[in-house]
Parts: C-alpha cells; structure tokens; sequence
C-alpha cells in the first residue's frame, strides 16, 4: 500500500508539471518545449545584386511628381517669327456620282490653296532672314561711321564717303525687302479670296440632287479642313502687314538719318548738343526782333561777319529742338542786310545777304528738312549789325 500511494504522488506531481507547462503555452503563445534547443538555421538562396548594387555611386529614385514639376513649359515663338505650316487635307475617295466629282474638284482646290499657304510661308521666312542680314551691315557701316566722326576726321573723308555709300546701298535692299513682303502680302489676299470660293461651293454642294451618304460625309470633311485654313491666312496677312509698317517707318527714320550723317561726314564731325558750337547757340546768339519781323522772335540769328561762318551745328540743334516741340513746323528764313552806308555797299550787302541766306536753305535741305517747308525772302534793317540770316519758326 505504502508503495502504490507513492506512485500515486509521483503521478499526481508529473501531471501537475505537465499542466503548468500546458498553461504557459496558452497564456504566453510560447512553446516552453523549445526554450532548450538553439533555433535551426533557416536555408537562403543567393540572388544577383541589382544594378544599383553594382554602382559606387549612391542612386535615388526620382520622384513622378516632381519630375512632372520639373518638365520645360513650351514658349511661344517670339514675335515676327511665326511658322504658318498647314495640316494636310484629309483624303477620300471619289464616290462616282456627279457630286462626288465635284467634291474631289474642290478637294484639289483646297490642296492648291494650302500649297499656295506653305510656298507663302517660306517666302516669308526667307525675306526676314533677308530683312536681318541687311539690318545687320547697314548697322555695321553706320557705326563705323558714327565712330570715325565722334573721333574726329577730315571734312570730305573719301573713306567715310565710300562707307556712306554702302551704307545707303544696304538701306536700298531693306526697301526691296519691303516691296517683296508688299507682293507676298497680295498673293495671300488672293489666297484669302479663294478661301471663301471654296467654303462657300461646298456649301453650295450640299443642295446638289444624286449624292450618297458618302458624298455628304466628305463634303462635312472638307469643309472643316477648309475652315480650319481660315485663321491661318488672317494670321499670315496680319503679321506680313505689320512687317510691312514696320520696316517701312523704320527705313524712312534711316534715310533721314543718312542725310544728316552726310552733312556730319562733309563737316568731318557730329552734330550734337555737348559740342561747344552748338552749346553757344543759346538764347544769347539770338539778336532783337527786327521791325519788319512784326514782334516775331527769332529761332536763330547767324551772323555772317567772318568768311566760313561754322552755324551748321548750331542751325541743327535749333530746328530739332523746334521739331520737337512742333513736328508739323515750317521755317522762314530771311537774308537781312544793314542799310547805312552809300547806295552801292547797300546793294552789295544785299547780295552778300541773299546768297547766305540760299547757302542756309541749303543746309536745311541737306539734313532732311523739305524744302516746301522752307520759306526763303529777304529785308533791310537799320538795326542789324552787319550781314545776318534770321530763322523764324511757325
């Protein structure tokens, strides 16, 4: 008995073991039969390194959105350079009825008007390119110019004169520049004028009797590939145009501004406003109305009283300040000689007078000014001191 009550214990105590261990596995999760094993090692099957791997250098993966963020926005040409490049006519096939035939006659209409469109363009282009390279050497040969005369030369340079011509000749081209861009500019109205022969039979086609659904389909095709050329051509005429206004005001300022650098080169300097003849040419060179003058001022007085009188810088300060202040302006120039003396030197001062007064005329005309704009007489005043030309402005 003694014996069986000791198996009982021992029993007793190993299920009691075995429950605690039950229990730790359910509240833990854990498997305590593992505790005293070491974990297997678990098999691995090599794989080839990516490329970014192999690289010494560090990669990043660039980012959709800001590579999106980054993308160049596409610019607009700048302006005066547009290309005005067609779409094709959508093709067809001619259906065999009457209506069909005219609607492949029109089709080739609208092929030889886009044809027309692209052959415009590239005349376009071309005179541009043309428009510049003159621009170009016009621009050279007059700074050349400009830069020998604020130097200083000798009046009359050959040299200069020889760069003045070539000059005026690259001037010459811009304007046949001009008339090419006036030719494309009636060319492409004819091409407007054929647009609307064109877009106005299509129409006219619907109403034909002895068409199938196909005539009609195409009809609504062609008439779309002929509207859609509209814009293009009023877009094409309009900046032909501008081109037109601009190179045209543009080539008339220069040619003004030739004359004067011809008077500059026969001088052998440049009129300007720092140059000390034409700082002295203030109100202090300006004289007294005379009576005859009825209480109009002078815009300037030249006092011919030494040979080789230097007023032609003066003379041009004045009448482009007065321009200025009045763009529309005529000029009155009056030759006025003294009258003491004997009957004789009065005549001679009148002579002397009138001949100063022609060589100013023609000093206005040489710097641009026209010449119905120039009023030309001649008086006598007790008060003049001498042989003078006064300038009047109004």
């Amino acid at each position: 008995m003694s014996q069986l009550r000791s198996y009982l214990v021992i029993f007793a105590a190993a299920a009691l073991l075995s429950g605690c261990s039950y229990l730790d596995t359910v509240l833990t999760g854990e498997d305590s039969s593992q505790e005293n094993y070491p974990p297997a090692e678990s098999e691995s099957v090599p794989s080839a390194p990516s490329p970014a791997q192999q690289s010494a250098q560090p990669t990043a993966t660039p980012n959709p959105a800001a590579t999106q963020a980054q993308a160049p926005v596409a610019q607009p040409p700048a302006v005066g350079t547009g290309n005005y490049a067609v779409q094709p006519v959508t093709p067809g096939a001619n259906s065999g009825t009457y209506v069909g035939q005219k609607v492949a006659a029109l089709r080739g209409d609208l092929q030889r008007l886009q044809s027309n469109i692209n052959q415009h363009n590239q005349e376009l282009q071309q005179t541009r390119q043309a428009m510049a390279s003159d621009a170009g050497s016009y621009y050279n040969q007059v700074a050349a110019i400009n830069a020998r005369l604020q130097a200083g030369t000798t009046a009359g340079n050959p040299e200069l004169v020889q760069q003045w011509t070539q000059a005026q000749g690259s001037l010459d081209k811009l304007a046949n520049d001009i008339l090419r861009l006036n030719t494309i500019a009636n060319a492409t109205a004819s091409d407007s004028a054929l647009e609307a022969y064109i877009r106005e039979s299509v129409r006219a086609t619907y109403g034909l009797q002895g068409a199938v659904d196909e005539d009609h389909r195409q009809l609504a095709i062609l008439e779309n590939d002929s509207v859609r050329t509209v814009p293009l051509i009023d877009r094409l005429l309009n900046d032909i145009n501008e081109d037109i206004s601009r190179q045209t005001n543009y080539v008339g300022n220069e040619r003004r501004n030739l004359t004067v650098l011809s008077v500059a080169i026969r001088n052998g300097e440049l009129y300007g406003r720092s140059n000390p003849a034409v700082a002295g040419a203030g109100p202090s060179q300006v004289a007294s109305a005379t009576p005859a003058s009825a209480g109009r001022q002078p815009l300037m007085v030249i006092h011919f009283d030494k040979p080789n009188v230097a007023y032609e810088q003066a003379l041009y300060s004045a009448i482009s300040r007065a321009l200025e202040r009045r763009p529309s302006a005529t000029f009155d120039v009056v030759a006025v000689s003294g009258t003491g003396g004997n009957a004789g030197q009065s005549a001679l001062d009148t002579s002397a007078s009138k001949r100063n007064a022609e060589s100013v005329v023609r000093s206005l005309t040489s710097m641009g000014l026209p010449a119905e704009r120039i009023n030309l007489s001649a008086m006598s005043s007790a008060s003049a001191q001498g042989n003078e030309v006064q300038v009047f402005v109004r």
